[in-house]
Parts: C-alpha cells; structure tokens; sequence
C-alpha cells in the first residue's frame, strides 16, 4: 500500500489527507460488493441495505433498552417474528435476537455435532464449560450430511456410559459443502431421547424465503431453536445475524443479570420491551434496520428472486463444468446450495499415472491459481481441504449482481492462469 501510512499521530491532519485516506481505504481493499467477487458467503452491496447502515450510524443509539431505541427494537420483534413463522412455528411465536457473527448466536444454545459442522459449535462447547472433549462428533455421508444411525447410536452410547445428552446441532447449509442435514430424522431422535435440536441455518436459512428451495429445510419447524444469518444468502450488508427459539421467555430466563442502572422495574412503559437482559452481550449495535429497510424494499417476493437466481447460477456453473476438461467434481450428483466444490487438473496433471505424486501436485494448484487471482486483481474465489481431500475450489454464489458471463470469466480466469501449474 505504497504511500497509505496507517500511522496515528500526536497532531491533527487536514480534512485534504483525511479525504486522501479515505479514498485509498476504498483502493486498496477488497472490492466485495463486486459480482466476481465468490470468496465468502457475504457478497454483495444492496444499495437499500446501504442506506439502512447509513442511517443506523447515524442514530448512533444501542438496543439494550426501549426507551433509547424505541422504533429499532419495534422492527425487531416485527421481523424477527416473520422470520419465526417462515420456520414455521405457529403464528410466529417463540423468541429471538439479534447478535453479532455466528459464534454467538450458536453460543445461545449447546453436545453432539458433526466433524463438519461449523467451528462456532466447538468454540460455543469451551465458552459455555462443556469443553471439547464433551463435544461428540458424528458420522456424515460423502456430502457432508449427518446419518441419523449414527447418532441415535452415540445417544444410546453416551447414555450408557453415564453421560446425559441435551443438545443436537443439525446443520442447513454446510460451509464448504452446502449440505442440509436430514432434519426430519434428526427431530425423530431427539424426541425419542429429550434432546434440545438447534438447527445452525445461518448459510441456509435463507432458502426459507423460497418456495422452489424451502424444502431443504424440511424439519426445521420442529428445531427448539434457529439461528438464520440474513448477511449471508441474503445479501443484508455485515452484521446481520439471529438466533430464534421456539420458546417465549427462554432468552430472558437464561441470560437476565438485572443491571439496576439499565432496567428499573418502574419506567414510564412495559419494560418487556427492553432487550438487553435476553442477550448475552447486553450492548448491541443497530442490526436489524437495514433489513427491516431491504424487506420493505423487495418483499418477500424479492428475496425468493434474489435466492433463486443465485441457485440457477449454480447451477450453470455446475452443469458447465462437471463434464469439461481438466475439472473434477469433489462429491457426486448436484449441489443442494450454491456451493459448487471442484478441482481444476492443469494439462501437467491430466495424464500423470503415480496417483501419490498427483495428489501431493494438485493440493498445490488451487492456491497458486488463487494467488494469480489476487495479483491481477480479476476475481476471488476460496479454496481449502476437506478432511482427506486436497485443495479444491469452493465457488459460492449469494450477491444476485453476478450473472451468467461472470459464471464464465471465472471459468476462463481459472484455465488461463492454471495451464502452468
């Protein structure tokens, strides 16, 4: 960043250099708003959404209490109980907030997960005293997805060895793989065995809004709880982020302190509406007027636009390349969320017969194609092992700008920088 100091100094600069740094944070960050940007599952710049931020600063207020945010903490409960009845829960009811990231939200409710479940559930397994080595990792198929044998098994296991199962995260939505867990079976089991079922929705909750993909979700209504990400699939600018619960006054039961100088019983109105005592954080920044802002703007008619668009790009894409030369699919049969995952083989591979020296050359080739990417400056896309899989491409799609030419740059971009590799 030749010529950006980052520097603080002891005195004052002019409103000229002020200006100059503002400018150049814009030049030399990541452009993530651009529709050949696929790096991250947060894509996208909803100009709605934007405005909303804009807005939000500059009320500058917090949601702890009603009485200094008293319309935020209205749209709150409005959206957050369509978002209950978009689950399914009857006539919205239950609970639900706002927090930042995922790690939190999934930290509002936790024993068994999956080896590919999100790092939020190991990391809410230490926060809240469990510990890791409490955490019982399940089996899953090829795609990612729970078997439902194998953890009715360690249920029945655990039991036995004296322990006392209570929490089951099922997943919408894997990270790498886009995999949706059977959670109709899961349900089953943890009915049988009095088990809190958490659904992590925060990739995939957004296909509730659509009437094409909500069945990927089937089961989610019978989850005790939810967490949903709207920043994600959505397209809701960072942070966006809730954990819904299936029962009313839960939130405030388990996290309420009874701060003297926040929540005085006796205020001039119905303190239920005060939110900071159902959060674990109690200060939290405005997150829900941006998307309040969006919904009101598309509709939920929108949004089912917007997620089923950027599905039928995966689509394409996947169709494009799973019968090309120098591509290969990393799971069989098609993708159930936008997660496209691939290897590109460069021509130096294709025909090498020593499968060990193949596999130690590949692992190789996607971080020196996504480094050329990050050099020219043409677009960004993840990659990462898979247990014992070597690198490979994860291309998600979630910002409804892209189209199907981008679909293509990203095709073309990868083979010309890759025929050396």
């Amino acid at each position: 960043m030749e010529g950006f100091s980052l520097d603080l100094l002891d005195q004052p600069e002019s409103l000229e250099q002020i200006l100059v740094d503002c400018r150049d944070t814009l030049k030399y960050g990541v452009r993530t708003g651009h529709p050949r940007f696929f790096n991250q599952l947060s894509t996208g710049l909803d100009i709605i959404g934007l405005a909303g931020e804009w807005l939000t600063s500059t009320a500058n207020t917090n949601m702890f209490t009603y009485e200094i945010a008293p319309v935020f903490v209205l749209m709150e409960q409005i959206t957050l109980k369509k978002m209950r009845e978009m689950v399914g829960w009857p006539d919205g009811e239950g609970d639900g907030i706002f927090s930042p990231g995922e790690t939190p939200p999934n930290s509002f409710k936790r024993r068994t997960s999956k080896p590919k479940s999100h790092f939020s559930i190991k990391k809410a397994s230490a926060t809240l005293g469990f510990g890791t080595e409490n955490l019982i990792l399940l089996k899953t198929d090829q795609r990612g997805r729970v078997i439902p044998d194998d953890l009715e098994a360690k249920v029945i296991d655990a039991k036995r060895k004296g322990y006392v199962p209570l929490f089951v995260n099922a997943t919408a939505g894997t990270t790498v793989y886009g995999a949706f867990d059977p959670i109709n079976e899961i349900a089953d089991i943890c009915e049988k065995h009095n088990i809190w079922l958490h659904v992590d929705g925060a990739w995939g909750g957004g296909l509730l809004m659509s009437r094409k993909h909500r069945h990927k979700l089937s089961g989610i209504e019978r989850a005790n709880s939810v967490t949903w990400n709207p920043h994600k699939m959505m397209g809701v600018p960072l942070q966006c982020s809730a954990v819904l619960v299936r029962e009313r006054g839960l939130l405030q039961g388990c996290n309420s302190m009874c701060a003297g100088y926040l929540f005085q019983p006796d205020k001039q109105y119905d303190v239920t509406y005060d939110t900071g005592d159902k959060a674990i954080q109690c200060g939290r920044h405005v997150d829900i007027f941006k998307f309040w802002l969006m919904w009101k703007a598309k509709g939920t008619e929108g949004f089912e636009q917007h997620i089923d668009r950027c599905l039928e790009l995966s689509t394409y894409l996947y169709q494009k390349i799973r019968n090309r030369d120098g591509y290969e699919m990393v799971f069989e049969g098609e993708p159930q969320h936008t997660n496209i995952c691939f290897w590109y083989v460069p021509p130096s591979l294709r025909g090498l017969r020593d499968v060990e020296e193949r596999r130690q050359r590949l692992h190789k080739v996607a971080p020196k194609i996504k480094a050329m990417m990050m050099e020219s400056g043409t677009t960004m896309v993840g990659y990462q092992p898979q247990g014992d899989k070597v690198n490979f491409f994860r291309m998600v799609i979630s910002n409804p700008a892209a189209n199907r030419s981008d679909i293509d740059f990203l095709i073309d971009e990868i083979e010309r920088l890759g025929q050396d590799c």
